[in-house]
């Protein structure tokens, strides 16, 4: 039997630092609990006693891995997931990470403690490697962001096809430098809409310079540092796709700030139709996002996995989107463009 002197010795820590990490206890450093978790990892460790008579019980719990429940499109998954988990007689534990990979780990250890009967990811902090460790407790899903070689079930939508309505429309309306806007460079997401993007720029013969490139955007507060710099380049672009409403309600708050016209004199568009895209003046262009359609999904198949405790499998479901014409693109009120 592995015991906690076995995963301090592999780690070369103190017993004491190892029985705080798997305690959560504060100030130790990130460094640390790396060492710690990958030897539990490795060792096959479960710091919880009464993990192993649990092992075959059902918690009826389901935790779901968000970055920032702030975030309208989060809140609202995380919403539509706990009405539908609500109806199979689960319920849902909410694990933010706040984009923090030694968080994440430290919310994947419930499923190695038995504490959940599976997780459900809408985002990863971690290489995949990291996270594939935890398939050997319990089901794990990806719903929203993705990794193309999981062996998993992964609820996902055609965000090749996002970019490339959103940006089309941008170019239909006479637009040619085009900002492309968007969170990190791992998300598979972002860069899936970056390719649809591209896809379109090329397509209509259209050059793309890198200076239009805004990255590490999630924010209002976000937003309105990315017009910021837009507002001081000598050739700016005249318009802006985003991958978010609340970044997309930024620039134009910052933009009217300064005495800029959207769109006459940036228009820009969102993505996922929040309530903002609807309430900002003016009303935001964007791209609608299936919530409710991806948390049924996501939960039907988990729900499936954690009763009939299949070995994980590669499993693809993918929704389409939708292009939202608003005036923040066309100047137009909504009456006459939707």
């Amino acid at each position: 039997m592995v015991t906690i002197d076995d995963v301090a010795k592999l780690a070369g820590l103190s017993k004491s630092t190892v029985s705080r990490v798997i305690n959560h206890y504060p100030h130790v450093s990130p460094t640390k609990k790396e060492k710690v978790y990958h030897a539990m990892n490795t060792l096959g460790y479960v710091p919880n006693s009464s993990a192993r008579s649990l092992r075959n019980k059902k918690t009826k719990i389901i935790a779901v891995i968000v970055p920032r429940l702030m975030n309208p499109f989060f809140g609202q998954l995380v919403e539509s997931i706990e009405v539908e988990a609500s109806k199979q007689g689960f319920q849902l534990l909410i694990c933010q990470t706040m984009y923090s990979p030694e968080t994440e780990v430290g919310h994947l250890e419930l499923l190695k403690t038995k504490q959940v009967d599976g997780i459900i990811m809408t985002s990863y902090e971690n290489e995949w490697e990291i996270i594939a460790d935890y398939l050997n407790y319990g089901p794990l899903i990806m719903c929203n962001e993705f990794e193309e070689s999981a062996k998993i079930p992964i609820i996902k939508l055609d965000q090749v096809y996002g970019g490339y309505i959103a940006t089309s429309h941008l170019i239909n309306q006479g637009h040619k430098r085009i900002a492309y806007c968007s969170g990190g460079h791992k998300s598979m997401v972002a860069n899936h809409r970056r390719k649809g993007f591209d896809q379109a720029l090329g397509e209509h013969g259209l050059p793309y310079d890198e200076a239009y490139s805004f990255y590490n955007a999630y924010s209002i507060r976000d937003g309105m540092d990315v017009f910021n710099k837009i507002r001081k380049m000598d050739d700016p672009p005249t318009a802006v796709f985003t991958g978010s409403d609340e970044v997309a309600a930024g620039i134009i708050t910052c933009a009217k700030d300064h005495g800029w016209k959207v769109p006459q004199d940036l228009a820009v568009i969102g993505f996922d139709n929040q309530v903002i895209s609807r309430i900002m003046d003016p009303k935001i262009s964007t791209v609608e996002q299936p919530i409710d359609q991806m948390a049924r999904q996501a939960v039907k198949v988990m729900v499936e996995k954690i009763n009939i405790r299949e070995q994980p499998q590669k499993e693809r479901y993918e929704f389409p989107l939708k292009l939202i014409v608003r005036e923040s693109t066309t100047g137009k009120s909504l009456s006459a463009v939707e």
